[in-house]
């Protein structure tokens, strides 16, 4: 079969992935994501790809595709994206979250921007090019992963581990979370995720005397463990001023800003000051707390989790100031632990993407910022691949798209996924 337009086609990819459940809950338990790879393999070997279906377990399946470029002798490019969601209660949406309705010029369902919308732009734009014969100017491998919304265990860290061979010649990544647009006082600015936050999720341990609550005990384990995560929870961590989030300050307002100044400069971004500010310094925010089993009984043990955000380069100063906040009868380990990342925002793939994204907006800005979750890329990383998130978007002014993550009425508009695909078109024949 031939593609449609790609502009036309992306809205039907989207929807068609929207309605296969691919719900991650992070407990090995769900659906998987064998549906959701079969159909996109299924979309690739229409074009005449040959792509590999991968199970880390059970329904835990990666897609994996090379495009052939015109020089096979330049360093490849990865393109990824991931196939599963998060989980989410149906009666809270107005529309239900896997039905992929289009309403008020929008496509709703769990996945809309996280990432089934890139998925579709990928698909729509690969398809399309294929179909008539334009090759990109060097090889692009193509991965859509698993379990990316619980670390990746089943997906980009499994094939990393176990599959290296399939990223051969790989040097530079694009994934989500950046080339969506942001109005502002400034103009329109388009994000480009450049760097990453490293993870610490941390279960934090208190052990004591047991005994009777009605008798005095001078060892107990629950207001140790209290007050150590009273002490996280309320500790104001330092400004550290990282070298994007300082490109991103001089981007947006045309000079250097200090770290005393930092936080006052965010507050004028509206609604990206929510984003930002959690990028300017690490974060350890008491998430989860358990103790004991009886009103009168004093427990043994108490234990909290926290999740923890360190900044690229200040991992080592991240746990240092835990452990002197934990003190000496509190104990930790990682439920989760993954590195920071950090790229320059410099060089002929990030002229790529600002070239692309301004052929199709001129006069809007492109600027680098800090994410201050995580992406597959962190798995990516340990292969010697540097990467930015590029999921282009030009989105309406008054959409909270940063809540539209893991959000309730997760929706992206269809001209925004149409503009995604010309600008992600642009690129790959940029890149």
């Amino acid at each position: 079969m031939t593609p449609r337009n790609g502009e036309d086609e992306v809205v039907e990819l989207c929807r068609d992935l929207i309605r296969i459940d691919s719900v991650n809950a992070g407990d090995n338990a769900g659906p998987g994501e064998r549906e959701a790879a079969e159909y996109v393999a299924g979309k690739l070997a229409e074009v005449g790809l040959e792509p590999r279906i991968l199970e880390s377990d059970k329904g835990r399946a990666n897609v994996v595709a090379r495009v052939e470029g015109a020089d096979p002798g330049r360093d490849a490019l990865l393109l990824h994206g991931h196939l599963d969601v998060v989980p989410f209660d149906a009666a809270d949406w107005t529309h239900h979250p896997l039905s992929g309705e289009v309403a008020d010029g929008c496509v709703w369902g769990r996945g809309a921007v996280d990432m089934k919308d890139m998925d579709a732009m990928i698909l729509a734009v690969v398809r399309r090019r294929l179909s008539e014969g334009r090759r990109p100017p060097r090889d692009v491998v193509l991965v859509f992963t698993a379990d990316e919304e619980a670390g990746g265990h089943y997906g980009a860290q499994w094939l990393a581990d176990r599959h290296p061979e399939l990223f051969e010649g790989c040097t530079e990544a694009v994934g989500e979370v950046g080339g969506f647009s942001v109005t502002t006082a400034k103009g329109r600015l388009y994000l480009i995720e450049a760097a990453e936050k490293g993870i610490a999720w941390m279960r934090l341990t208190a052990k004591g005397r047991a005994g009777h609550g009605s008798m005095l005990n001078g060892d107990n384990a629950v207001t140790e463990l209290a007050e150590a995560v009273g002490r996280i929870g309320r500790h104001k961590w330092p400004v550290r001023l990282t070298p994007t989030v300082q490109a991103f300050f001089e981007e947006v307002f045309g000079t250097e800003v200090k770290a005393e100044d930092a936080e006052a400069a965010v507050a004028t971004l509206g609604p990206l000051a929510r984003m930002i500010g959690a990028t300017l310094q690490n974060t350890a925010n008491p998430t989860m707390l358990q103790a004991g089993y009886k009103a009168n009984v004093i427990p043994q043990a108490a234990t909290a989790h926290v999740d923890g955000r360190f900044l690229p380069g200040y991992e080592d100063e991240f746990f240092q100031t835990v452990d002197e906040l934990l003190g000496p009868n509190v104990t930790r380990e990682f439920v989760y632990h993954d590195v920071a990342v950090e790229t320059p925002f410099k060089g002929p793939l990030v002229k790529a993407m600002a070239d692309a994204l301004h052929e199709e907006d001129p006069g809007s800005r492109v600027v680098p910022y800090t994410l201050s979750g995580g992406t597959d890329l962190k798995a990516f990383s340990r292969l010697g691949i540097s990467g930015y998130g590029f999921a282009p978007l030009r989105l309406p002014e008054d959409l909270d798209f940063s809540g539209m993550f893991h959000g309730i009425d997760e929706r992206v508009p269809v001209d925004s996924l149409q503009f995604g695909v010309r600008v992600l078109d642009r690129f790959l024949e940029y890149c």
